[in-house]
């Protein structure tokens, strides 16, 4: 598109910026993302296509004159003033079909590093320790039961892995989805899942109604046995809890890839615990999820440019699932 501007302030995969310059699309790539240089780049474009740790917020989304889409790599929107933005008649994007397998895969890997002590066996064994293998047993996925919260398209594919690769039983909990596939046992409150799971995965978006959703009293009503995997928000777990909770082992172990302070303090006790397995908000970047991520956020700006509507706006993403950002 002749005269169409695009800005990137944080770099994204080839594929994503040649699908754009392929269209004719000019590209602005951000230089770093401090307020200042991104009011400056925003000045000339037509559209953003950000990443999460770029605050697109009242005052950069009033700087854009001529912006019509900011577009998410990713579906995170915690980082964009989606409400101001929709005042102003400017589309938010996500892309929900790039990643949600990337995460879901993920989620079983910090399932089974967890229940197959894989992380203390490797240090064991490092450390000349081969008879651990006699005093630290594993455990079986096979007949655990997996509590889902949040049963969007990232827990319904996370559901679907436990049940049909790995035999285990589903429960799952989400006031906001009314239809569910027949081996997932919806249940009526959060307190129900959190006393029966085994495993609890969380997939909920960070909004006021989820923040520290998990917390004290939730982690008193889990099994001492239990693991929690939190690949969502961070702020939907209360960190200090579950340092507390890990500690005193009130549950036996946690799979945690997203922090309530991104990038987070590594001198944080929680990363000094040895029943944590910590990843750096990655669940979602594999290569071939990150390709995705930045040809589907690509995608949505060629569509609204073109004046078309996009595939996948937040405002109508979030209406659908009947959720309301306050």
């Amino acid at each position: 598109m002749k005269n169409k501007t695009v800005y990137i302030p944080l770099d994204i995969e080839y594929e994503g910026k040649n699908y754009l310059k392929s269209r004719g699309y000019k590209i602005i790539i951000g230089e770093d993302v401090e307020k200042k240089s991104v009011l400056e780049a925003v000045k000339s474009c037509d559209a953003i296509l950000t990443r999460s740790n770029v605050m697109i917020d009242k005052e950069v989304i009033q700087a854009g004159e001529k912006l019509k889409i900011i577009s998410k790599y990713g579906v995170g929107i915690n980082n964009i003033d989606v409400d101001f933005a929709s005042k102003q008649g400017i589309y938010v994007t996500i892309t929900p079909e790039a990643n949600a397998n990337v995460v879901a895969e993920h989620v079983m890997a910090l399932m089974l590093i967890l229940c197959k002590k894989i992380m203390i066996m490797d240090h064991a064994l490092r450390a000349g320790n081969f008879d651990i293998r006699n005093n630290l047993y594993s455990e079986d996925l096979e007949m655990k039961t997996l509590g889902i919260l949040g049963l969007g398209r990232i827990g319904k594919l996370v559901a679907e892995k436990a049940y049909y690769g790995f035999g285990m039983n589903v429960i799952g909990f989400d006031p906001y989805q009314e239809k569910e596939a027949s081996f997932i046992e919806i249940k009526q409150s959060l307190h129900d899942v959190l006393v029966e799971a085994d495993i609890i995965s969380l997939h909920l978006p960070l909004l006021p109604s989820t923040h520290h959703i998990i917390g004290a009293e939730e982690f008193a009503k889990m099994k001492e046995s239990a693991y929690l995997i939190n690949t969502s928000r961070g702020g939907t777990v209360d960190e200090k809890a579950l340092v507390v909770a890990l500690k005193k082992k009130k549950i036996a172990g946690a799979g945690i890839d997203v922090f309530e302070k991104e990038p987070p303090d590594v001198q944080d006790e929680l990363f000094t615990l040895d029943n944590v397995i910590v990843t750096p908000h990655s669940a979602a970047l594999s290569k071939d999820g990150s390709v995705k991520m930045a040809i589907h956020a690509a995608l949505q700006i060629d569509q609204v440019l073109s004046g078309k509507e996009p595939s996948w706006p937040v405002q109508e993403w979030n209406a659908m699932n009947k959720k309301i950002l306050k």
